[in-house]
């Protein structure tokens, strides 16, 4: 552990000196630990790496170490091994030995656990040329493969907390939020506004003491980013809070984070002892005569929460329900008094725009959205993960040049941005430039980042019935439009997917959520009627079909469909017959099969595992 930093002066020496020890030669294995990977069975794997290693009286000679997620998540468990950054992926908990003997000790390459470009069918060696990382620009997320997220010592080795030693001796707290300001850094938490302006009010608002607070709240179905963050860099996160608690004038800081996260709990933990140790964190922070602390608090379980008055709600130990939005947190916030609220992305951000300047940041992005952004793509895309890219980029190079595209051939029929409250986008708009402004425009948003893709075996119908009952789930029932508007949209789509649909039901659904956008009290309430107006919007003849002709164009919706047999296509090799959960499907081996309309559920189990096509849906 590092003996307490009393300095600017003793932390570039300690900097320094923790960086002349890791030398970029000598050969290393880095083992992802976070979430993903760890639920493959990583902790047993690290362990295998240990044994090994100690066998061959080699703990000294190789470098070895656990990180936080590389954001491939789909393909852990992950090892990397340096200098040569090669990337092995799937390795399974007995290739610790041979992975040591052959690649580290003989240069030999193992060729199952190499990646294989489905576009080439050629294997890749080195993480860089991996698609998956290749068109990527990974400044925040990147730094996750650089240190273990349980060292302190492994962030200072790579220049950590320089930021803050710069603000702290170098720069006035004006001074710090102009170059936040003129970075245009804006909230990555979802609503999109200038972080410099808002640290700007906070610091001239009336009231002490002042308090900052990191959202790691994160709720929306599908989207880890925050997590992942907190999770394998928990001290870039503490460093940005740091910062901005200098230049706002604040001394307490709070993490609210979800309670579903023990490991971004675990580690956040174990950086802010690490942090006041080390004398960054706490009293007299590096002898400036600035103070500063953090508080952790699990969040209360709801997805109301992460909108800002209902987190502090939760905060000061009531119900977390929202209040009305002219009163300002950065005048009256936690405790009713002046208050900052970030998300951990956009707090880690900030040391980046001070250690290299604000005109560095500004150059990456769009006009209006700058630097990169951290996005979760998930759903029907081969290559699931977190990526980062700048401001800017299309959303077909996200899904068909980092995402792999659709799998098994399917068509791309849709991807929904802004998680439950978000807008689902159609294939006309794949070359839009992805940031706060563009995807606002056409009826969707950027949240905290998550991505959905779907193909043409989606019904948009279905998609919003099921966001609008997770929103029903999470309103928290304090005002009437989002409450009961909210529930009746769900109830009219339930219909509408059953075969129980009347004309005039779109209608509705439209002139109910114009109620709810103008009456909802909270940020939830006023972008929950997203995903059926964006679907309304773009796929209306699927809600006709529903309507009108009661037919499920995707043969998604259980009521509106029936399963059947190609004869042409079937070749009797009994697959269906095993899978069918009811014995609904039947046949011999090599003649055709046949579904029993009274016995089939209409799960759909014969569909996905049928590899001829054979299965019908009308």
């Amino acid at each position: 552990m590092t003996s307490k930093i009393k300095s600017f002066n003793e932390l570039k020496s300690v900097q320094k000196r923790l960086k002349a020890g890791r030398d970029p030669k000598k050969p290393g294995i880095t083992v992802c630990v976070g979430t993903g990977c760890l639920a493959y069975g990583t902790k047993k794997l690290v362990e295998n790496f240990r044994e090994e290693l100690s066998k061959r009286d080699l703990a000294d000679r190789i470098d070895f170490r656990t990180s936080g997620c590389h954001g491939f998540c789909e393909r852990g468990p992950m090892v990397v091994l340096s200098p040569e950054k090669i990337f092995y992926q799937r390795v399974g908990l007995a290739d610790a030995g041979e992975i040591i003997d052959k690649t580290l000790l003989k240069g030999e390459i193992i060729d199952r656990l190499l990646y294989v470009d489905p576009a080439t069918g050629e294997k890749v060696v080195h993480e860089d040329d991996v698609p998956f990382y290749k068109k990527q620009s990974r400044l925040v997320f990147g730094l996750n493969f650089q240190v273990d997220p349980e060292s302190i010592e492994d962030y200072l080795a790579i220049g950590g907390y320089g930021a803050l030693g710069k603000a702290l001796t170098g720069m006035k707290p004006e001074e710090i939020i102009q170059e936040i300001i003129k970075a245009n850094l804006r909230g990555r938490g979802g609503g999109g506004f200038p972080a410099g302006w808002k640290w700007d009010a906070t610091r001239k608002a009336q009231g002490e003491p002042k308090y900052i607070v990191c959202n790691a709240d994160e709720g929306d179905p599908g989207a880890y980013m925050d997590r992942s963050l907190l999770e394998g860099n928990p001290h870039l996160v503490l460093e940005g809070m740091v910062i901005g608690a200098y230049a706002i004038g604040s001394s307490q800081g709070y993490i609210y984070v979800r309670n579903e996260y023990p490991l971004a709990v675990k580690n956040i933990h174990i950086a802010i002892r690490q942090a006041r140790e080390a004398g960054l964190l706490g009293e007299n922070i590096l002898g400036s005569g600035f103070s500063f602390d953090v508080k952790v608090n699990r969040g209360g379980g709801a997805f109301v929460c992460g909108e800002s008055s209902a987190l502090f709600a939760s905060l000061e130990g009531r119900a977390g329900e929202p209040r009305a939005k002219y009163i300002h947190a950065t005048d009256r916030g936690l405790y009713d008094k002046p208050t900052n609220l970030n998300n951990v992305e956009t707090w880690a951000n900030v040391p980046f725009i001070i250690e290299r300047g604000a005109d560095w940041f500004a150059g990456i992005g769009t006009a209006g959205s700058k630097g990169t952004k951290i996005f979760s793509l998930v759903g029907k895309i081969n290559n699931t993960g977190l990526v980062e890219v700048p401001m800017g980029t299309t959303l077909r190079e996200i899904v068909f040049e980092i995402g792999g595209g659709i799998p098994d051939g399917r068509k791309f029929k849709a991807i929904q941005t802004g998680g439950p409250s978000g807008g689902c986008i159609p294939e006309q708009y794949l070359d839009l430039p992805v940031d706060f402004d563009e995807l606002t425009k056409i009826g969707s948003m950027m949240g905290s980042g998550g991505l959905i893709v779907m193909d043409d075996r989606n019904c948009m119908v279905n998609v919003a019935k099921y966001f609008t009952n997770f929103l029903v789930n999470e309103s928290c029932g304090k005002c009437v439009p989002c409450r009961e508007g909210i529930r009746r949209m769900r109830d009219i789509l339930a219909d509408i997917t059953e075969g129980k649909g009347r004309e005039g039901d779109v209608e509705l659904l439209e002139k109910i959520s114009t109620g709810i956008l103008d009456g909802a009290l909270c940020a939830l309430g006023n972008s929950a009627p997203n995903p059926v107006l964006s679907t309304i919007r773009y796929f209306r003849d699927e809600y006709a079909a529903h309507i009108k002709e009661k037919r499920c164009p995707a043969g998604v919706c259980r009521d509106l469909i029936t399963y059947s047999v190609d004869a042409e296509k079937c070749t009797g090799c009994m697959v269906c017959v095993k899978v069918c959960p009811t014995g609904a499907a039947s046949g011999e081996r090599k003649k055709v099969h046949v579904i029993d309309q009274a016995k089939c559920t209409k799960c759909g189990a014969c569909r996905e595992s049928c590899k001829f096509d054979s299965i019908i849906v009308r």
